[in-house]
C-alpha cells in the first residue's frame, strides 16, 4: 500500500538546464522563427507597397496630362454677315438674345480656313469659344481678335507626346496626315498647352477634348447630400435606441444580428432593392441623385449604426449615473450627454461610410446612373451620373483620348477619398477622449 501511494505522488520536476545543447537549440529555433516571421511581414508590406506604388505611378503617368489641353491660335473676324445678325441689334436692348441666335458654326468654319491643310484639326465644338467670347464682349462685332480654340483629340495627344511616332503607321493609332498637320501647326507657333478648365467644369461629351468631370462631380455631391441627410440621423438614432433603450431579449438580438448581416451584404443587392422598390414600385425618377442617395443611404446605414454603437458604448457609465443623479431624464442623458461625447467616433464612422458610398458603382448601375449626361444636373430629380460611374463609362470608350481622362478622373476621386479619410482621422485625434 505504501509503495502504491508513493507511486501516485507527482515526481518532482528537475530544474531546466538552459545551458544544455538541447535547450540552446530550442531557443535558437525560436529566435530563428521570430526573425523569419518579421522578414515575411516586411516582405508582405514591401510587396503591397510595390503594387500600390505601381498603381499610383501608372495612374499619375497616364492621367496628369488630362488636366491640360492643347489649343490652336486663330484670328477671328467677327463679321455680322457671317454670323447672320444685325450689328445695330446686337448693341441694342435685346443684344444678348440676338447673339444667342447667331451662326457661330459658320464663323468657325470660315475662321478655320486660315489654317490651310490643318483646317479640320480644330475641335467640332471650337465654335463654343467664339460664342462665349462674343457674348462676354459684344463690341467685338465688326472687329478682329486673336483667340485660342481647342483642337481635336489626335492633335492634343500628339502635342502631349502620347503617340510613338517611330512605330509603324498602322499600329501607332494616328494617321500620317494628322502627324503632318500637328507638325505644321507647331512649326507655325499656333499651338499651346494650358490648364484644361473644361475638364473641371464640363459634363460628359462624345469628344475627348471637351469631356469633363463637372457634371459627375455635381451629381456625386447631390447624391452624397441625400445619403448623409438620411443615413446619419437614422443611423445614430437606431444606435442610441439599441444601446440605451432597447430591452434585452430576442427582438433586440434579431435586430442586432440583422444589422451585422446587412453590413456584409454585397452592394449590388441594394441596387436591386432600389430598382425594384424605388423605381418600379414607387415610380421615382430614374438616374436621379435622389434615388441614388436613398439607395446608398440604405447601404451605409448598418456601418453607421455599428460605429455609433461602439462610440456610445465607450462613454463611461459614470456620465449616465451623474446625469441621472441631478434629475435628468433618460432622453436628456442620452442626447445631451452621451451622444455629444460619442460624436467624434460617430462622425468618424459616418465619414468612412460616406467614403465607401462615394466609390460605389454597382448599386448605381441598376438604377440607371450610368446614363450619358451631357449637362450638369439642376436638381435632385434631374438625370445625373457620379464620378465612379464616369470613370467606368470612359474606361469602356474606344477613343484614345479617353484614356488620360479616365486616369485623371481616378486621380480626382482618389484625392477626394484621401481628404475624407484624413478628415475622419483628424476628428478622431482632435476630439478623442481618454476615460
Amino acid at each position: 500500500m505504501a509503495t502504491r501511494a508513493a507511486s501516485a505522488l507527482p515526481l518532482e520536476r528537475q530544474p531546466t538546464d538552459w545551458t544544455s545543447r538541447e535547450m540552446q537549440s530550442r531557443i535558437a529555433g525560436r529566435y530563428r522563427a521570430e526573425r523569419n516571421f518579421r522578414r515575411m511581414g516586411a516582405g508582405a508590406l514591401m510587396v503591397a507597397a510595390g503594387f500600390l506604388a505601381f498603381l499610383l505611378f501608372t495612374i499619375v503617368r497616364d492621367g496628369w496630362t488630362g488636366f491640360l489641353r492643347t489649343e490652336a491660335r486663330v484670328e477671328v473676324s467677327f463679321d455680322a454677315a457671317t454670323l447672320g445678325v444685325d450689328a445695330a441689334a446686337v448693341r441694342g436692348p435685346g443684344g444678348q438674345a440676338v447673339l444667342a441666335r447667331a451662326d457661330y458654326v459658320a464663323l468657325m468654319n470660315k475662321t478655320a480656313l486660315q489654317l490651310g491643310p490643318a483646317s479640320d484639326m480644330l475641335s467640332d465644338a471650337a465654335w463654343l469659344a467664339l460664342r462665349d467670347r462674343l457674348v462676354a464682349q459684344p463690341d467685338l462685332i465688326g472687329s478682329k481678335a486673336v483667340m485660342w480654340v481647342p483642337v481635336r483629340s489626335a492633335i492634343d495627344l500628339l502635342a502631349k507626346g502620347k503617340y510613338d511616332l517611330d512605330a509603324p503607321a498602322d499600329s501607332r493609332g494616328v494617321s500620317d496626315r494628322e502627324v503632318a498637320d500637328w507638325r505644321w501647326l507647331a512649326k507655325e507657333n499656333r499651338l499651346r498647352t494650358v490648364f484644361n478648365q473644361a475638364f473641371i467644369g464640363n459634363a460628359d461629351s462624345t469628344e475627348p477634348e471637351l469631356a469633363g468631370i463637372g457634371g459627375a462631380a455635381l451629381g456625386s455631391l447631390f447624391t452624397l447630400f441625400v445619403t448623409i441627410i438620411i443615413a446619419f440621423p437614422l443611423g445614430v438614432l437606431s444606435a442610441a435606441w439599441l444601446e440605451e433603450f432597447a430591452p434585452r431579449g430576442r427582438l433586440a438580438d434579431i435586430i442586432e444580428l440583422s444589422i451585422n448581416n446587412l453590413a456584409a451584404v454585397p452592394s449590388i443587392i441594394f441596387g436591386l432593392l432600389g430598382l425594384a422598390f424605388f423605381l418600379n414600385y414607387l415610380g421615382m425618377p430614374r438616374s436621379s441623385p435622389l434615388v441614388g442617395g436613398i439607395t446608398l443611404a440604405l447601404m451605409i446605414m448598418p456601418v453607421i449604426v455599428i460605429a455609433s454603437r461602439v462610440a456610445i458604448k465607450s462613454v463611461p457609465p459614470s456620465i449616465r449615473d451623474a446625469a441621472l443623479g441631478i434629475g435628468a431624464s433618460p432622453i436628456q442623458v442620452v442626447f445631451q450627454h452621451v451622444v455629444p461625447l460619442a460624436l467624434p467616433g460617430i462622425m468618424t464612422g459616418t465619414i468612412i461610410g460616406v467614403a465607401r458610398a462615394l466609390g460605389e458603382t454597382a448599386p448605381l448601375l441598376l438604377i440607371g446612373m450610368r446614363a450619358f449626361v451631357t449637362d450638369t444636373p439642376q436638381g435632385l430629380t434631374a438625370p445625373a451620373t457620379v464620378l465612379p460611374m464616369q470613370v467606368f463609362l470612359w474606361s469602356d470608350d474606344v477613343q484614345r483620348g479617353f484614356v488620360e481622362k479616365t486616369s485623371a478622373a481616378i486621380l480626382v476621386l482618389l484625392v477626394i477619398l484621401i481628404l475624407m479619410n484624413s478628415f475622419a482621422i483628424y476628428l478622431r485625434n482632435r476630439f478623442e477622449r481618454r476615460w
